[in-house]
């Protein structure tokens, strides 16, 4: 990775992180909505912790604590790269959930909901785009996807769940009402902007076909069918490349591309349905 990319992974990670963080403190915690994910489970056991015990810890300290050990399963099972990025971006929601004061913009619950939901699907969106994520549950979810066969959306859908019914009986219904409002809302500007479950197919017109393939390979272990091509205009003979990959994995392509064979030309399609061996998650 040179230094252009390592800059721009860095800067998403602090401005996905500062909006989450900004979710959390300004919009979600001060209004008792709760989040999705791993941020969302931190955030209901702070909130018990308070109302149930004499023991007070910020949600901040809560996501660090419960993101070292996702971090560990991460190295170890997924690509090294997606998790120390995950987890850089996990400490340093953390870190900003704790130094940024807790204060209310908004009294009315829908509207923090709606906001706080918007600024976690950006910091969360932007994540994905760059190829790593904000930590948590889904470096839990690719892990249990690759042992258990279940995909990624089914696994993040019971913890929402769970998030939901615990805040329904220990807080009230209106809450876990908004909260599902605050998950869709993150879950729709998610989409908006990245998601891991849309499949892309990219063709890739290149003359440096071998060295094209062993690039992406270093990244992504994918299938890769090389069909013979020949331009109309030139008759210059070449090759394309046609891969299907989520979206988590088409800035590892892009990347791969940019630094191989610049001259090659793209085109990504959106896949509307893949039959056969398709694997819904990163590689180990």
């Amino acid at each position: 990775m040179n230094r252009r990319e390592l800059g721009k992974k860095l800067f998403f990670a602090v401005v996905s992180s500062i909006l989450l963080a900004l979710a959390l403190n300004n919009f979600l915690i001060p209004a008792s909505v709760f989040g999705s994910g791993i941020n969302g489970v931190a955030q209901l056991a702070s909130t018990l912790l308070a109302r149930f015990s004499p023991i007070n810890i910020q949600t901040g300290w809560l996501i660090l604590l419960f993101n070292l050990p996702i971090g560990w399963l991460g190295w170890v099972k997924i690509g090294r790269s997606f998790t120390v990025f995950s987890f850089l971006s996990a400490v340093l929601t953390s870190a900003f959930s704790v130094l940024l004061p807790i204060h209310a913009l908004a009294a009315n619950p829908l509207m923090n909901a709606l906001v706080g939901g918007a600024l976690t699907g950006l910091g969360v969106g932007y994540a994905l785009r760059y190829g790593f994520s904000t930590g948590g549950m889904d470096i839990i979810a690719f892990v249990l996807a690759k042992t258990t066969g279940k995909t990624i959306g089914t696994l993040m859908l019971i913890t929402n769940g769970i998030i939901v019914l615990v805040a329904g009986f220990a807080f009230s219904w209106a809450i876990a009402l908004y909260t599902i409002i605050s998950i869709f809302c993150m879950s729709r500007v998610v989409d908006s902007i990245n998601t891991s479950q849309q499949k892309v197919t990219v063709m890739i017109v290149t003359q440096k076909s071998t060295a094209l393939v062993q690039a992406i390979h270093q990244h992504l272990i994918r299938g890769i069918t090389i069909l013979p091509a020949r331009g109309a205009y030139s008759h210059q003979e070449s090759n394309v490349l046609m891969v299907v990959v989520t979206r988590y994995e088409l800035y590892d392509i892009e990347r791969a591309v940019n630094q191989t064979d610049p001259a090659a030309f793209v085109n990504v399609m959106n896949t509307t349905k893949v039959m056969g061996a398709f694997v819904d998650q990163r590689p180990a």
